[in-house]
């Protein structure tokens, strides 16, 4: 009966299964259990000394009220010139929204966009909100495959063939989340010559691991003058800068665009947290150079990883340039028993790690690929030995 009562929107949509899966750990930990928690995409860092700083200072300066929707005048300044130095992309302060998140900035722009039927285009692997956003939305997520092979990244005649009359929008991350896939210059120069054909489909870039890239410099897909009209670009301080529980995204859009998450953010959160903007300028003022011994560190950590994973017989994995994940291919374990239980698919081989290797993973079927398990290496070098040594011994026993 109570079901019944819930809307349709919310029957059509699952739960994250990060979450979900994070929340299993927390509460297997709550019990004594010794679980290490490789599931989400958090970094252990504290943030940097001047962004807590900042933070205090704003305290006692009294920054307490709401501020503008679309976040500080002064922030968004900060934002265009962040874009211009690190991005080379030109915005005036009306294409900039500050959000409570990345999550509220990508949900601003699909509300902003889509309509019932309306057809998003989103490689997969892909994060696992996307495709429940857009459903959300009530459009029809179209989802583009990708392999191992080809490093998990599209070409441009997948893309081409993937647009219909109903395709509104194109999604996708760059460092990947799950993959840690990045997009060359040459790779995504390729993409614009389709969609500049397509004026009218809106490019949703989700840039948010920019600066965790360990193979060159990130490049932005708005920085092609023939399409940068239909680009919007996500960013945020979470990752880099180690301040997810700060909740502060930002994107920089069209002006009809920003205009409209502007009203829409108006009418669900207003602004977000006045402090964390005023600790978000500090850190948008910085070099990124300052944040240099976390992508260090990241980049060991990815190496330690690689050079374990692949000493564990059934794992296939890639080398990712950019994120905090690897995305092992699992598929060799399937149909094999272990405890007196056949494994069938990447779920029950995540619960069963969880279970007897007391290592919470996340299953590929989150992110569209049914034969991956996501591991972040957001933890600590010694966490990650404990939990990949016992990977190798649950599954070899």
């Amino acid at each position: 009966m109570k079901n019944r009562l819930l809307s349709h929107r919310l029957q059509n949509i699952s739960y994250s299964q990060t979450l979900a899966m994070s929340g299993k750990a927390r509460e297997l930990k709550k019990k004594g259990y010794d679980i290490i928690n490789l599931s989400l995409g958090e970094p252990n860092f504290f943030p940097p000394d001047f962004v807590l700083e900042a933070a205090k200072k704003a305290i006692d300066e009294g920054f307490h009220y709401y501020t503008p929707v679309s976040g500080y005048l002064e922030l968004r300044e900060i934002i265009c010139k962040k874009f211009f130095r690190d991005n080379e992309l030109k915005y005036s302060t009306s294409q900039i929204v500050v959000s409570t998140g990345g999550k509220q900035s990508i949900m601003n722009v699909l509300l902003s966009l889509l309509n019932r039927n309306d057809e998003v285009i989103i490689p997969s692997p892909y994060w696992v909100s996307y495709y429940q956003m857009v459903k959300l939305c009530e459009a029809s997520p179209v989802i583009i495959p990708t392999t191992m092979k080809t490093n998990f990244k599209i070409h441009p005649e997948q893309l081409e063939k993937a647009i219909t009359p109903k395709t509104k929008l194109f999604i996708f991350s760059t460092p990947c989340n799950p993959t840690g896939s990045v997009y060359s210059y040459k790779e995504l120069e390729d993409l614009v010559e389709v969609f500049k054909k397509y004026s009218k489909i809106i490019i949703l870039s989700d840039e948010i691991y920019e600066h965790i890239c360990y193979s060159g410099k990130h490049t932005s897909i708005g920085i092609f003058s023939d399409i940068h009209n239909q680009v919007v670009t996500l960013n945020g301080l979470s990752k880099a800068f180690s301040m997810t529980g700060w909740r502060i995204g930002y994107i920089g859009a069209p002006e009809w665009i920003a205009k409209s998450c502007d009203k829409i953010q108006g009418q669900t959160t207003s602004c977000a947290n006045s402090i964390a903007q005023r600790a978000a300028i500090s850190a948008l003022q910085a070099s990124p150079n300052q944040i240099g011994y976390m992508i260090k560190e990241f980049k060991q950590r990815r190496n330690l990883v690689l050079k374990m994973i692949k000493k564990i017989p059934g794992f296939q994995v890639n080398e990712p340039d950019g994120a905090f994940y690897v995305f092992p291919n699992v598929s060799d374990f399937f149909g094999k028993k272990f405890n007196g239980k056949i494994i069938h698919n990447a779920d029950e081989l995540s619960d069963f790690l969880l279970e007897k290797a007391q290592v919470a993973t996340v299953s590929g079927s989150a992110f569209g690929d049914n034969e991956s398990l996501r591991i972040s290496y957001s933890s600590t070098e010694g966490q990650i030995i404990k939990a990949l040594t016992r990977i190798k011994q649950a599954l070899l026993n």
